[in-house]
């Protein structure tokens, strides 16, 4: 039960983080639907990013600070390179 939970709350944290993603890249932004699909992956990108710097987001607030900007950074190099791949 306890892993069901965290998947649930990784997956909305992911959720929110890609909405407040589009909000701050307006210009790039991909639509509500897909910016929540970004969080998510931003979310996964960002925890892996700030392990690789030797941090860790312990809290909710840094988590969502984390996926956050995993989600921008995911949404930057989708609008800059996606319609290349």
């Amino acid at each position: 039960m306890g892993s069901l939970f965290a998947l649930i709350w990784f997956l909305l944290i992911g959720l929110v983080a890609g909405w407040l993603a589009g909000q701050f890249m307006k210009g790039r932004s991909l639509g509500t639907t897909n910016n929540m699909i970004v969080g998510v992956l931003g979310a996964v990108f960002g925890g892996f990013l700030i392990r690789l710097a030797g941090f860790s987001a312990d809290g909710m607030v840094a988590e969502l600070i984390t996926a956050t900007a995993g989600a921008v950074l995911v949404l930057y190099l989708l609008s800059r390179y996606g319609r290349r791949l």
